[in-house]
């Protein structure tokens, strides 16, 4: 089988993906979740009477919790699987690329499993993310 027979073959053996119908799930449960966000802004600012700089960090740090706790109790995976990236944009999305391997190679131990593991998906994207912002950072350095 030739590498073009063996794709057209994939793609006849491929489930079809609801492209329109997947969108509109990822925008819903992102939305949601940075409606949740915005909530708890308002609730931190009004009601605990935080200034808005502090409000901002506590709902970082709750839906960093929030995340972590529902990935441990499955239930944001199942909801992952629901939404696609709708779940993965937001900050949620990156306490579970964390906490997910943790728990999974929980087993081999605390050092070897949890620690050395806690950053496998996470790690490329702070290494990424930060080499990025050095990078704007001197451009915008030259360029000022």
């Amino acid at each position: 089988m030739t590498n073009k027979e063996y794709n057209e073959y994939i793609k006849n053996m491929a489930p079809k993906s609801p492209l329109a119908g997947d969108l509109i799930k990822a925008f819903v449960v992102g939305g949601l979740i940075c409606c949740l966000g915005e909530g708890l802004r308002m609730g931190y600012e009004d009601f605990a009477g935080l200034a808005k700089e502090d409000a901002a960090t506590a709902v970082s740090m709750t839906l960093i919790f929030l995340s972590a706790l529902f990935t441990g109790l499955n239930v944001y995976d199942k909801l992952a699987r629901f939404a696609g990236a709708g779940t993965l944009v937001p900050i949620t999305g990156f306490a579970n690329s964390v906490v997910s391997p943790a728990l999974e190679f929980k087993t081999e131990g605390f050092i070897l499993g949890t620690a050395a593991k806690m950053f496998t998906i996470a790690g490329p994207v702070i290494t990424f993310g930060i080499t990025a912002s050095v990078v704007y950072g001197l451009i915008l350095c030259v360029l000022q």
